[in-house]
């Protein structure tokens, strides 16, 4: 992935707009309208061709209704929170039996990962 000279992961914020789009059943052309955008200009914030400015990114999260806190939220390079509003927007759902089940899960993997001396490849190893 090609990093840039603000520390700020792009192709990331573009995932979480389209997981959020998705999530709240808007289409490309329902967000650019409800944002006064063009669905073009959200195509490329979602592709991380372009770079959305702080402006579009109030419009498109006042109407998804997250903050920006929530979609930026583990963006940065280097973040010891990577993934956590990713798995608390994938847990939003669940019920309490179903996210009891998820924690059993992810604890029993990464218990048996660090048992047996597994270790996976970084994405940028030089970090």
């Amino acid at each position: 992935m090609r990093q840039n000279n603000t520390g700020i992961n792009h192709k990331q914020i573009g995932n979480r707009i389209k997981e959020v789009r998705e999530q709240n059943d808007y289409s490309q052309a329902k967000l650019a309208e409800e944002t006064d955008l063009s669905v073009s200009y959200i195509s490329h914030i979602e592709n991380a061709k372009r770079k959305a400015s702080l402006e579009s990114i109030v419009r498109i999260v006042n109407v998804l209704g997250i903050t920006v806190d929530e979609l930026l939220a583990g963006v940065q390079l280097h973040n010891p929170t990577d993934y956590q509003t990713d798995i608390d927007l994938l847990m939003a759902g669940c019920s309490a039996d179903e996210k009891r089940f998820i924690y059993e899960l992810v604890k029993t993997s990464i218990d048996i990962m660090r048992k047996n001396d597994w270790h996976i490849a970084r994405e940028n190893p030089a970090n």
